[in-house]
């Protein structure tokens, strides 16, 4: 009964997830589909063949640069949330609502709101247009949210392994990687997960910092949006989503069925 529960749980996860781009998958293999036909008229690759055709470098382009900043962002978010997460942890109750509120400022203030003000500091920098300015304003949304996921694997850590282990006379380096690292690490998997989703998803913050010089994958989907081509839209918002879905299959066996149907 309970594996029968499980299946069932991930059949209908799995087709909430994909059911959404139903819509997309029959707008990339249409040629004509005119109100108010259910279904297009005449069936075709052509949007196929100009994405990997005539667009093919720009795709790909874009597609190597989305995934170079995504990658960077989870990275980096993971590098500076994790001793930000422990001390937010364990530090005490006031300082603790301070840090918290700190670190949530940049998810409460508007992004439209904090890219404005640093493209003014980068401008200044020479950072405007270029990956290192495109990076650092992912990270202001990456980093937060980063930061909440491993508190609350910290929340549930006990610190005084890592003081039975250094009594015992282990190294910091082999009590981090031999205790601490092992009982955190399907946490760091999620949040780096997290970071990239957020990093690859980002369409607002990359045009204003990266202006017309960092073509990613989302930019170049609004751009051929804006053609009205929807049968290319379509395929390219396909080429986007495969790569989070590929990051997510990864993170899902690398932690292990127990762990997404509910045993961790």
């Amino acid at each position: 009964m309970r594996r029968f529960l499980s299946g069932s749980f991930i059949l209908v996860l799995t087709a909430g997830i994909l059911l959404p781009f139903l819509p997309l998958l029959i707008w990339a293999f249409s040629r004509q589909w005119l109100f108010p036909d259910l279904l297009p008229e005449t069936w075709g690759l052509r949007a196929w063949n100009y994405v990997f055709g005539v667009a093919g470098p720009q795709v790909t382009s874009a597609l190597v640069t989305s995934v170079s900043v995504s990658s960077l962002a989870a990275l980096f978010s993971v590098a500076l949330a994790l001793p930000a997460a422990r001390v937010l942890t364990f530090s005490g109750r006031k300082r603790g609502l301070f840090l918290q509120f700190l670190f949530v400022l940049p998810i409460l203030t508007p992004p439209l709101s904090v890219s404005m003000g640093l493209h003014l500091w980068f401008l200044k920098l020479g950072l405007t247009g270029s990956l290192p300015g495109v990076l650092l304003v992912h990270l202001t949304l990456c980093v937060p949210y980063a930061v909440f996921v491993l508190s609350g694997v910290f929340s549930n850590y006990n610190p005084l392994i890592e003081a039975q282990a250094r009594s015992l006379g282990a190294s910091k380096w082999f009590v981090f990687s031999r205790v601490t690292l092992p009982l955190i690490l399907p946490g760091i998997i999620v949040a780096a997960l997290f970071a990239f989703l957020l990093s690859w998803s980002q369409y607002l913050n990359t045009l204003i910092i990266g202006g017309s010089k960092v073509m990613t994958l989302p930019v170049l989907l609004f751009s051929l949006l804006r053609s009205g081509d929807r049968p290319v839209a379509a395929a390219v918002s396909l080429v986007i989503v495969l790569p989070a879905f590929a990051a997510l299959l990864i993170s899902a066996r690398t932690l292990g069925r127990r762990a997404w149907i509910g045993g961790w």
